[in-house]
């Protein structure tokens, strides 16, 4: 794919200095970028680079714009990062609309039910199945051996990769993104004892995602007991998460990889759980909440900030003994040390 300088411009806006007839054909970094490349720069850190990278263009702020302009072409603003973002989104975009006019809109493997509404401009890949009643919404992209099952719904211009499973009245707002292997609405972990075998709880909720979402390879989100599971808008989870059944998230949190959420936990918006971390069920969790990778969220934080937490496994007797006891370290360190100045 050939854009040129002016094309880009036009779409993304900024301040552009140089040839606007500049061709480009790939992002690149700055260390393998070559004259045919648009690059960026997004902190003063990295302005060395400047000097020695071959790039045809580069997206900088206003002050490292004289630097670069005796370099390359430049776009200037305020924030390379975000404009680097929002380019890789329309050069994706420029690229999936070339590669849907080289094939079919409906795919003759694919399974469609008569009572499904499939919108005219959608792409439903091969060997998909979409069940009765479903709603394929706008400019929405079904992969190959995808599953959208009855009364389910996919938003506009949402994108399924292949082998993405979306259960029965599970629905999916605008602009989301499943990876491979993502399952929405399985039953979620509801067992009764009784008699001393498991019952099961039949999962009768459903999942509700907003728009804008991104949802990672192979991870799940279970369907609610009773009522839904919830994903506000903007929410981006990582690779292999377990979201456990009637959890709810608030919008533009971000949940790293091998991150697990009990059933019932509550996150707030704008939190951060670092990767392999667990949020305990029916816990709350604040807005603006950030977890360290690897920490257990033992009880609710209703305080924005930065929270960490290990704690080796033992027998559960022992481990609130000593849990109560690191708590009081600090306050024990400070009396040993006034008891040092004394002596």
């Amino acid at each position: 794919m050939t854009v040129t300088l002016s094309e880009l411009h036009a779409a993304l806006g900024g301040v552009l200095h140089g040839d606007p007839n500049t061709r480009i054909l790939r992002i690149a970094t700055l260390a393998a970028a070559d004259h045919e490349a648009i690059s960026f720069v997004a902190h003063a850190r990295y302005a060395a680079q400047i000097e020695s990278t071959r790039a045809g263009v580069l997206i900088v702020a206003p002050h490292l714009l004289q630097t670069a302009q005796r370099r390359a072409a430049c776009i200037e603003v305020d924030d390379p990062y975000g404009y680097f973002a929002r380019l890789t989104q329309w050069w994706r975009a420029r690229q999936e609309a070339d590669e849907a006019d080289e094939a079919p809109r409906i795919h003759p493997t694919a399974s469609i039910h008569p009572t499904a509404s499939v919108a005219d401009d959608a792409w439903v890949g091969p060997y998909a199945v979409i069940e009765a009643a479903a709603v394929i919404q706008s400019g929405a992209r079904i992969g190959a051996h995808g599953v959208v099952e009855r009364r389910a719904q996919i938003g506009v211009a949402s994108r399924l990769a292949p082998r993405v499973l979306v259960g029965r009245d599970c629905r999916l707002g605008a602009r989301c993104i499943l990876h491979g292997g993502v399952v929405i609405g399985a039953d979620g972990f509801g067992f009764a004892p009784s008699g001393g075998v498991w019952v099961k709880i039949e999962q009768l909720g459903a999942v509700r995602i907003g728009d804008d979402v991104e949802i990672g390879a192979n991870s799940c989100v279970d369907r609610g007991a009773l009522e839904d599971t919830v994903i506000e808008d903007g929410v981006k989870l990582d690779n292999l998460i377990q979201i456990g059944h009637n959890v709810h998230i608030g919008q533009h949190t971000a949940l790293a990889g091998c991150v697990g959420v009990a059933g019932s936990a509550k996150i707030g918006a704008h939190c951060t759980v670092g990767g392999g971390a667990v949020v305990l069920g029916h816990l709350t969790l604040a807005d603006h909440v950030h977890i360290s990778a690897a920490s257990v969220v033992m009880r609710s934080i209703l305080q924005p900030g930065q929270y960490s937490g290990v704690f080796p496994i033992d027998d559960n007797k022992s481990w609130e003994k000593n849990a109560a006891t690191l708590r009081q370290l600090h306050r024990l360190r400070e009396r040993i040390q006034a008891l040092e100045h004394r002596s």
